[in-house]
């Protein structure tokens, strides 16, 4: 789907959204609120010009629009794998746009990401990944490592990563998995309009992933653990 075609379905209200070098920015209104819109398209790769771009938006609506919801449009491949972005320090620009993300949720912006197209490895955990809440459309493809380059990285052969696949959503791709995990919020269909007021309605401010991973039956472990770490108890195996 293009970004000018969810543009459309997501606000009926209107949108001043406007793209450049697959950069989205700008604003829409969302049952007679205004809200800020950041994004990209095209599944371009997340280099140090859109890191800085998305995270100078965060941060001027931050500055200029204390409280003003904020959508985060997710069509990436991941960080861009380029020798002058590596030289540059693409980590750093990375990890500055996650804290700009982790500054609005703070001063009491509502973050709300959506995948609808692609969201690959670091381009996706510090933009959609890491706001308030997270959804996707049925068809996006979602995915930290594909198993063929985490078969390289782990050692593990990669007919044995696609049997665990089976299985265990930590090493299957798609939004399903993403669902069970806790990393999902929800999927939308139909109405899209109507299900971005309602998540924004129904944000809270404490990030329930775990808990979503452990009631949904794909991440088990992270709640207890976190929990034994906060309190200093132990966790029993399951």
């Amino acid at each position: 789907m293009s970004w000018q075609t969810l543009a459309t379905q997501l606000f009926p209200g209107g949108h001043d959204i406007l793209e450049r070098d697959n950069f989205l920015s700008g604003t829409a209104q969302v049952d007679g609120r205004t809200v800020a819109i950041i994004g990209t398209t095209e599944h371009v790769p997340i280099g140090i010009e859109i890191a800085l771009a998305q995270a100078q938006a965060i941060l001027n609506t931050v500055q200029e629009h204390p409280g003003r919801p904020i959508l985060i449009l997710v069509d990436t491949q991941g960080q861009r794998l380029r020798h002058r972005d590596e030289m540059l320090g693409i980590n750093s620009y990375m990890a500055h746009l996650g804290k700009c993300v982790d500054l609005a949720r703070r001063k009491g912006h509502t973050v709300i990401g959506l995948v609808y197209d692609q969201a690959l490895s670091g381009g996706f955990i510090t933009s959609g990944l890491i706001a308030s809440a997270c959804y996707a459309l049925p068809a996006a493809t979602i995915r930290v490592m594909g198993l063929p380059a985490m078969a390289r990285i782990t050692k593990v052969p990669e007919e044995r990563l696609t049997e665990l696949a089976r299985d265990n959503p930590v090493f299957a791709p798609g939004p399903e998995n993403y669902l069970r995990m806790g990393g999902l919020h929800g999927i939308w269909q139909d109405d899209l309009a109507n299900a971005l007021a309602r998540a924004l309605a129904e944000c809270g401010t404490d990030d329930v992933r775990m808990a979503l991973g452990q009631e949904r039956g794909g991440r088990l472990l992270a709640q207890p653990v976190a929990q034994a770490v906060r309190t200093g108890g132990h966790v029993r195996p399951t």
